[in-house]
């Protein structure tokens, strides 16, 4: 069917509304990323104004889903939603999660159920936000891609992602210091922002780029979403603990929606091939450009996903009370002893992002992924009890890497699509990234967790021993799944006083030692030596992973940029015969019948 356009393209591209679009999407993506990771700070306070103690087993589910739904929920409906923008408009979708987000933070900052019903009230409500979120996610950087010259989109996309990597690291910071005053602020941050960029987007947006006429694909969205959030659910419940077992990898409930959610993904591949109107365009991946750096995408996601949780545990159980801080202080500070990795993406994110407008994304998007390796090699090399100058120069090294990778990419990503696809690839390009996210945090939990498992049940029972608890009890928290230390620590908690509260042990022990096994040196140093060999092999997984990318970064080919406006159907035929008349080398960006490379 022909594709459709509705104003101009040059109108589209004008100084004035090119600033306007990037102003907003910015303020959009900012808006979502700080409430994404304002959570990892708060949830004490949450859990504490809903009374209800994440830590206690049976809750363990309502913290996870708290934390991870709303990345669940983005990654399964980015690609649909992208699909449905370039069908009835890139702006209307954008501008219908601007305010379906601002709804659900309102309805989330007037919570008034407690116990196991407020939590199920903040799932449901981060799930509605999540919807929003994938319509931002799934069209601001089509909009964006409309709205800049295709010399431009590099430093339209930097921008962008500064918004996106300094709203994960402020979202910390203010977990931190409105957490305390009132959980509810938590979420009612986000409202006056909301209001505004809604108002604002519906105000001065336009849609300007090409749209296609088709048929929503309902087959292919049903199985896509059953599948994928089948898989993601899986590897949430999989970091749980199951029966005796440390984790949940051999229950059955996770080997199940694993292996049956990628049996009904395959049956979705089919029904693509199958469908008039598909909403995973298949063909895109004969365009070289766009697959190797969706590849790199993916790769990158699963190298860095899970570090900054790691890094957060690091500096939560070990670092920070080590050097005088309180486990109730923790989250705050280790937002603030992060800063280095915004500071290092705010430096090359941009020039990067223009550097790549001019040279095209390869030598910086895979050397950014070369120095991102080398910086989780060196983080090797780092004690346990590290001294601060090394450690945030690493995190600043890392950052400046990925802040070489990520404009570059997408921007080469983006080019590379054709007009009437830019919101399909888009959504195709952020479902692999936060779906990565989701696995990568799954891989470097369970590479932590096997690695105390081994180590810290011996620890723990001859360290509580030595200091007076009763061998019974002793072994009885010894034997205890070590994700609850991670998770303790993670929240900010005591994790000796959540283990040994219950027993009441602390009662009876003479106060000098109570306060030796509470305070802040006991647990930290019992930890850090089983810790340190979970770390490492994450950081080996980190480094390979980034290494995997940098060559599927390095495979994308010249700068490719296409030009034409005609379907993937009708691409996928002319670059089929371009790529025999050149010998096979499909999507390499030499084909003047459908864009340009140098």
């Amino acid at each position: 069917m022909p594709a459709t356009t509705t104003a101009p393209a040059d109108a589209a591209r004008d100084d004035h509304y090119k600033w306007i679009a990037l102003s907003n999407t910015t303020l959009g993506v900012l808006m979502v990323m700080i409430n994404q990771s304002i959570l990892l700070i708060a949830l004490p306070d949450i859990f504490r104004g809903i009374k209800l103690n994440p830590l206690v087993p049976s809750n363990t589910s309502y913290f996870l889903w708290i934390f991870m739904g709303f990345m669940l929920v983005t990654a399964v409906l980015v690609v649909s939603l992208g699909r449905v923008g370039d069908m009835y408009g890139r702006v209307k979708m954008y501008n219908l999660g601007f305010a379906i987000f601002t709804a659900f933070s309102i309805a989330l900052s007037v919570t008034w159920l407690t116990g196991s019903a407020g939590a199920l009230w903040i799932i449901i409500m981060r799930i509605g936000q999540g919807i929003g979120g994938a319509c931002l996610f799934a069209n601001s950087s089509a909009i964006l891609t409309d709205a800049f010259p295709e010399h431009e989109r590099g430093k339209a996309m930097g921008i962008n992602g500064i918004a996106a990597v300094s709203g994960s690291f402020i979202g910390l910071i203010l977990g931190g210091l409105l957490g305390p005053v009132s959980w509810r602020l938590v979420f009612l941050v986000s409202v006056p922002f909301g209001l505004f960029g809604t108002a604002w987007a519906y105000a001065k947006l336009r849609d300007s780029g090409v749209r296609v006429r088709a048929r929503i694909d309902w087959a292919g969205n049903i199985t896509f979403a059953i599948g994928l959030v089948a898989v993601l659910t899986g590897i949430v419940y999989g970091i749980m603990p199951y029966g005796g077992h440390t984790m949940g990898w051999t229950s059955p409930f996770v080997l199940s929606a694993i292996f049956g959610g990628l049996a009904v993904l395959v049956l979705f591949l089919w029904i693509e091939t199958k469908v008039p109107d598909p909403m995973f365009r298949l063909p895109l991946f004969r365009i070289r450009a766009f697959t190797a750096g969706t590849m790199a995408g993916l790769l990158g996601a699963i190298g860095r996903g899970g570090l900054q949780f790691m890094l957060i545990i690091w500096l939560q159980g070990i670092w920070l009370p080590q050097h005088g801080y309180n486990f109730e202080q923790t989250p705050l500070w280790a937002g603030i002893y992060m800063i280095p990795m915004t500071v290092g993406f705010l430096l090359t994110g941009p020039i990067s992002g223009v550097l790549s407008d001019r040279f095209g994304a390869r030598p910086f998007a895979s050397a950014g992924l070369l120095l991102a390796g080398a910086s989780f090699l060196l983080l090797n090399l780092l004690p346990m009890n590290f001294s601060y100058v090394w450690f945030a120069l690493l995190l600043l090294l890392f950052a400046i890497g990925s802040g070489m990778f990520f404009s570059p990419n997408i921007a080469g990503v983006m080019n590379s699509l054709p007009p009437d696809q830019r919101g399909a690839g888009a959504g195709m390009l952020n479902t692999f990234q936060n779906s990565a996210m989701v696995l990568s945090i799954g891989v470097f939990f369970t590479i932590i967790t096997l690695g105390l498992a081994a180590a810290l049940p011996g620890h723990l029972y001859a360290g509580l021993v030595s200091n007076g608890v009763p061998s019974k009890a002793a072994r009885q928290v010894a034997d205890l799944p070590p994700v609850g230390s991670l998770f303790a620590a993670f929240l900010g908690y005591n994790p000796i006083k959540q283990l040994l509260g219950p027993t009441g042990v602390l009662q009876h022990l003479p106060a000098h030692r109570a306060a030796y096994l509470t305070g802040r040196a006991f647990f930290p140093r019992l930890i850090a030596p089983a810790f340190a060999k979970g770390l490492h092999l994450a950081f080996d997984f980190g480094a390979g992973a980034s290494v995997l990318a940098a060559v599927a970064s390095l495979l994308r080919g010249g700068r490719y940029v296409h030009r034409q406006e005609p379907l993937v159907e009708e691409i996928g035929e002319g670059l089929a015969g371009a790529g025999d008349a050149a010998g096979g080398e499909i999507g390499a960006g030499i084909y003047s019948a459908s864009g340009e490379a140098r």
